[in-house]
């Protein structure tokens, strides 16, 4: 098949860009012909919290991104519609998060598909986003009402994608639910000596991580009040914060000196590069992500890849990866049982049993599963 994708990818950084960036590269394993299209304007610069938007990556060798679509354009996104529409592929991904990209892709989907030929599947992160606004309900289902099938990283996206169809006319598309896929091109697990020395901390120590992004959702501030209430019973234990922050910073350091871990938390406040995650999952003991709301998330894999036992709240989807007691801990989301289970891992010696049980569940996120949920969606939209 000829495959165009079209979402975020290098030059920009992020997880979202590196999912895209591997998808395509399983897609042309299979033998598809594929081209990875992305954006000339991502968000205006105003509109972006963080520091950059760009990568400090070198350009990927396997399949090299196109830019083409401005997401503040109208006419851009008429011009890449007709694009499209001239190249003619047989499907059409459009890599959807957040509503902001919407109007775009929904023009973008409308003209494609005016060749006769060219199907339009979007894969879902997000249909409802972590942190909402008017722009859910206004643009949302423009885009939901111009594909032709779905492919959802969990089952509350596709419930929620259901949903959205009911409120805005009632059809039913062809639609599947395929887990995110393990990050694995990372390189080897790194061994804790090894990794503590080379970020420079002492390998004496025992070390949850909390990785990525600082968001308010993704409930830092629960962890920190978790840690405070245990954080003298289990007097080796450290907490690594690595990951740039997307909000106001200094509330995160009044609360780690309000809980007295001022000595307990190692901070790392920047967006961490590929080449040093090996770093901080091989420190860490414990992978926590103690999410206030989620869909699914690309730490999840990475911790997958390495064989790091997690702790996760039970929210979204990562109750259905991170199963409960077998392979770390899916918790209600609040300090208390965050704290709860804390304790049961570290004064119950839990890793290597865990570590044992995540080696065997692994093998089920292999990147042809997600390939081959696009064909299924693909050809039930045939029939």
């Amino acid at each position: 098949m000829k495959i165009i994708l079209l979402g975020t990818s290098w030059p920009y950084r992020g997880g979202l860009a590196t999912f895209n960036e591997r998808l395509a590269c399983q897609f042309a394993s299979e033998g598809h012909k594929v081209e990875l299209w992305t954006f000339t304007l991502q968000y205006p610069s105003f509109l972006f919290p963080g520091k950059t938007q760009y990568s400090s990556e070198p350009l990927p060798k396997s399949i090299i991104p196109r830019r083409v679509l401005n997401s503040c354009n109208p006419f851009n996104w008429m011009r890449v519609g007709r694009m499209v529409r001239k190249a003619a592929p047989d499907m059409l991904i459009c890599c959807y998060w957040m509503s902001f990209f919407a109007p775009a892709y929904g023009l973008v989907s409308r003209i494609a598909k005016r060749n006769g030929k060219t199907r339009c599947v979007a894969l879902v992160h997000n249909m409802i986003p972590h942190e909402p606004s008017i722009l859910d309900k206004l643009f949302a289902p423009y885009f939901v009402k111009s594909q032709d099938a779905f492919v959802a990283l969990s089952e509350s996206v596709v419930r929620d994608i259901e949903t959205m169809e009911t409120k805005i006319g009632g059809w039913r598309t062809p639609k599947t639910f395929s887990p995110h896929p393990i990050y694995d091109h990372y390189g080897q697990r790194m061994g804790k000596e090894e990794a503590c020395k080379a970020l420079g901390i002492s390998e004496t120590k025992d070390y949850m991580l909390f990785f990525g992004l600082v968001r308010a959702y993704k409930g830092l501030d629960m962890l920190i009040d978790a840690f405070g209430k245990i954080k003298d019973r289990l007097p080796q234990l450290q907490l690594i914060i690595a990951g740039e922050f997307y909000e106001n910073e200094e509330k995160y350091h009044d609360q780690i000196q309000a809980n007295g871990l001022s000595d307990r938390v190692i901070l790392r406040n920047d967006f961490i590069p590929d080449e040093d995650l090996r770093k901080y999952f091989g420190a860490a003991d414990l992978i926590v992500q103690p999410y206030k709301t989620a869909t699914q998330s690309g730490v999840t894999q990475v911790a997958f890849h390495f064989e790091k036992p997690m702790l996760v709240t039970n929210v979204g989807g990562l109750g259905e990866i991170v199963h409960d007691h077998k392979m770390g801990y899916a918790c209600q989301p609040n300090a208390q049982a965050i704290a709860e289970d804390l304790m049961d891992y570290y004064s119950n010696a839990r890793q290597q049993d865990y570590t044992a049980y995540l080696q065997t569940e692994k093998k089920k996120y292999e990147w042809s599963k997600m390939t081959r949920a696009f064909m299924t969606v693909y050809k039930e939209g045939e029939k």
